[in-house]
């Protein structure tokens, strides 16, 4: 039983650090698209940036409830 709470741990901070990556890579995006007056870089980093808030969300919130699925 330990493993598997070890290994949701793990895979909680790996989906975390995943999400806060690719939000970086919109951010950077979105400056990129700011500094060239390009709309679809604009538009290509709020998304990336959004979904990189929800992967973040994913694994801080529903990966660690794979424990108690496991637990039962």
């Amino acid at each position: 039983m330990e493993f598997f709470t070890t290994a949701v741990s793990t895979m909680s901070t790996l989906v975390t650090a995943l999400g806060a990556g690719l939000g970086v890579w919109g951010v950077i995006n979105l400056m990129e698209g700011y500094g060239s007056d390009n709309p679809a870089a604009k538009s290509q980093g709020v998304k990336q940036l959004m979904a990189g808030g929800g992967v973040m969300l994913l694994g801080l919130k529903v990966v660690p409830l794979l424990s108690s699925l496991i637990s039962v």
